[in-house]
């Protein structure tokens, strides 16, 4: 799931996943880290059963993002803004700011 919320001159925007999902770690890698999944872990909310990570984005902009997933797996967001093609044969997720 994807949250956005404005502010003057960035949008934040929240990333999150069911606890489920995730065994042990989860990072957001996508084209506002170069797609590195360590320059954005998520933390476990116990409380909510969920794994969250935010990051300040340019507002008006499109970034294409996916979730890696216990260091192995890449896995998009089903509420995804839209979906892109990648050189891999595959999509990734999309959010609009």
């Amino acid at each position: 799931m994807i949250k956005k919320r404005a502010y003057k001159n960035v949008v934040r925007v929240t990333f999150e996943l069911p606890g489920d999902a995730v065994n042990e770690q989860a990072c957001v890698a996508g084209s506002f880290n170069d797609w590195t999944p360590s320059d954005l872990p998520m933390e476990y909310v116990k409380t909510r059963d969920v794994w969250k990570a935010a990051v300040s984005l340019e507002p008006d902009s499109t970034y294409e993002f996916k979730y890696r997933i216990d260091g192995d797996a890449w896995l998009n967001d089903p509420e995804a803004d839209d979906y892109a093609s990648n050189p891999y044969v595959e999509k990734n997720s999309v959010v609009h700011t």
